[in-house]
């Protein structure tokens, strides 16, 4: 797209000689396919089975289980999300309760009697992961009356100014923080400390007209800040909305194999079809090697427990044996905050929340289960289902994966799952584009997210808000807003006529 900054180029390059060096050495199939994990029969089994269906007359086999032998089977309510994966044993079902438990815990600020309990903030966004993630389901919109955004925030960040800066990127920095408030915008904070700011979103209508004449008015978002507590921002400053993401079938995404993934990257869109789908190559705090990110809005986590430690500091202020960030987001310009006392107790651990918190944590986000899909036979299902696939919408949500088989937690294992991502990073055109750099990821990117449980919204979250910022209030508005990479199936699905646009949502209402 014309005017994007040239640091793409260099980006394109980096992830060609990236991707490149991690599959080095890996067999590869006659068909590209890659998998490190598989004899030669099962990967053709694999292959098979995974291949794109031309039948639409009827469901896949085991399409109605698309969480694989973890689906769950439950009654669906506002719970659904909330159940463990199925084919957890017993033993690992009293885990994932004490990681609920756990998710589910209010923090409280430090010095307090629940020793156990506090070290909250000093700035924070929520007082416990639930807050975000309600009901483990997807995060909204502030409401306008008086509802705070406390399932939405925004991220801060800087281009790079100097040489200091662009080594600290080229190091594994993912961002260059705001130099006073830091790298997300904290609205809440202890007693006798002065919260950052507050997020301000204005929406202008945007009126679209379809093939058929039928017109669709957008939200057009525009994010700003007010009530800065600690002076005013760069004037160089990238802000970023995001809403919290949907919880179920993260473990299952862990294991989808990293050389399935690559095998889909076409940076410079070799085959024609308009896709160049890269990967998010970021410095794993576990690991501390650079890895396949795959969680985040932009893929900017390349682990749960990675991405669970980063939450517990930037959004409740909390440290863990991994993010040692007892004052969370909290920086030099903020003396007040690092003043405050934290909750790190060494009787208990070197952090506010030593293991086994973290532990527990991870293990309860990488198996909540996926919901067995609804009316996966029905005729406006399976036609919706033929228009998604004739759209191209499947160039980037991928339907399917089978996971590894040497996945740590054996319900993970040579699980068939249907997703619906690619997890990689797409262009998504000047209308969704953040302007904010994320490792790899540039203004314009975005990852494709999973649509499992996307048909569950409203049930379990109690509205209809979609994308990153929940500004499209229905499905058809979230796939109008799409553009760059995904606007000849935007466009597809605009000049549809009404029946099989309703089709087409229909099957999305069945995931």
């Amino acid at each position: 797209m014309a005017g994007k900054p040239r640091v793409r180029d260099m980006h394109k390059r980096l992830t060609v000689f990236l991707v490149i060096t991690l599959i080095a050495g890996l067999a590869v199939a006659s068909d590209g396919g890659t998998r490190s994990d598989l004899t030669p029969k099962d990967l053709k089994r694999v292959l098979s089975v995974t291949a794109p269906t031309s039948d639409f007359s009827k469901p896949e086999n085991f399409e109605q289980l698309p969480g694989g032998a973890g689906t769950v089977k439950k009654r669906v309510n506002q719970d659904i999300f909330s159940f463990s994966s199925a084919n957890i044993s017993f033993e690992q079902e009293a885990e994932f309760k004490l990681g609920n438990a756990l998710f589910r815990k209010l923090w409280v600020s430090s010095p307090a009697s629940t020793e156990a309990s506090d070290g909250l903030g000093p700035l924070f966004n929520a007082r416990g992961c639930q807050n975000c993630h309600l009901k483990d389901g997807r995060g909204h919109t502030p409401s306008g009356n008086g509802d705070d955004a406390v399932s939405m925030f925004l991220r801060l960040s800087i281009p790079p100014r100097d040489a200091a800066d662009r080594a600290a990127l080229a190091a594994g920095a993912k961002v260059i923080e705001e130099p006073t408030y830091g790298g997300q915008l904290q609205d809440f904070a202890i007693q006798g400390i002065k919260p950052e700011g507050k997020m301000v979103i204005s929406y202008a209508d945007d009126p679209v007209t379809l093939g058929d004449g039928t017109v669709v008015t957008l939200r057009r978002p525009t994010y700003s800040v007010s009530d800065l507590a600690y002076g005013p921002l760069a004037d160089d400053v990238l802000l970023s909305p995001r809403v919290a993401p949907p919880m179920i079938g993260l473990g299952l995404l862990e294991q989808v194999p990293q050389e399935d993934i690559l095998s889909k990257v076409d940076p410079d869109d070799r085959d024609g079809d308009g896709i160049s789908g890269r990967p998010n190559m970021i410095l794993d705090a576990v690991s501390g090697q650079r890895a396949l990110g795959r969680f985040g809005w932009k893929a900017g986590a390349a682990s749960i427990r990675a991405q669970s430690a980063d939450a517990f500091a930037g959004d409740i202020g909390i440290s863990t044996p991994l993010v040692m960030k007892p004052h969370g987001d909290c920086t030099a310009a903020e003396a007040e905050c690092l003043a405050a006392p934290t909750g790190e107790q060494a009787r208990l651990g070197p952090s506010e929340a030593p293991d086994p918190v973290l532990d527990l944590v991870t293990f309860y986000s990488q198996n909540l289960g996926v919901p067995q899909r609804r009316d996966v036979g029905g005729p406006a299902v399976l036609r919706g289902k033929q228009a998604f696939y004739s759209a191209n919408c499947t160039a980037c949500h991928t339907p399917k994966y089978v996971t590894s088989r040497k996945a740590p937690i054996e319900a993970h294992k040579f699980q068939l799952i249907w997703p619906y991502t690619d997890l990689l990073l797409h262009d998504m055109g000047e209308g969704l584009a953040d302007n904010r750099p994320e490792g790899d990821a540039d203004g314009y990117e975005w990852k494709t997210p999973p649509l499992w449980g996307i048909g569950l919204t409203a049930t379990v979250s109690g509205h209809t808000e979609f994308l990153h910022d929940g500004r499209a209030r229905t499905l058809t508005e979230a796939i109008l807003w799409h553009g760059g990479e995904a606007q000849k199936s935007r466009d597809a699905f605009a000049n549809m006529p009404k029946s099989q646009r309703d089709d087409l949502i229909a099957f999305l209402e069945s995931l």
